[in-house]
């Protein structure tokens, strides 16, 4: 029961940091690659694949989401008999899985395809205007998504050392 309790307290404060981590990376692109990348397209885009040759947020987004999304699974699943923490996890599952993975697949990966992927030149100037201002726009779904998901997870974990018996 006290390992059991141990793992669990664990994976929440897992799954807190990496959601953190994630949400300040969200929001750090924001105020720091966005306004270059988005500045003035066509032009500044191809400026971005210049600049981001070493690692980008595609180097780094899909391993923590995948962090997330098995940290987020595996505290649903330790804390399903504790009622008040387990809809915080379950929460904080579905939010990232929904606003954060199903999201980006669906919206954001076509659209980088077209701005990042495509050879320069496959798209006319005003098709790469409005690809990027349509992800503009849908990033602050991403923002809220983060923002939810850690909050979600910060409520189970604090629900969570508030639940279980004191030890010895």
């Amino acid at each position: 029961m006290i390992r059991e309790s141990r793992i669990t307290t664990a994976t929440l404060v897992v799954l807190v940091w990496t959601s953190m981590i994630s949400l300040g990376g969200v929001l750090a692109e924001t105020v720091m690659l966005y306004p270059n990348i988005f500045r003035d397209p066509p032009a500044s885009l191809a400026q971005a694949r210049e600049f981001i040759v070493a690692g980008g947020p595609s180097d780094f987004f899909p391993p923590l989401g995948l962090s997330i999304i098995v940290c987020s699974a595996l505290a649903t699943l330790l804390t399903w008999r504790t009622p008040a923490v387990r809809w915080w996890a379950a929460g904080a599952t579905v939010v990232f899985i929904c606003a954060e993975f199903l999201f980006s697949a669906a919206f954001f990966w076509p659209r980088n395809t077209v701005m990042f992927v495509d050879p320069v030149g496959t798209h006319p100037a005003a098709y790469l205007r409005a690809v990027a201002a349509e992800f503009e726009t849908g990033h602050w779904v991403r923002v809220a998504g983060g923002a939810a998901t850690a909050a979600l997870a910060f409520t189970g974990l604090l629900r969570w050392l508030r639940e279980r018996p004191p030890r010895r």
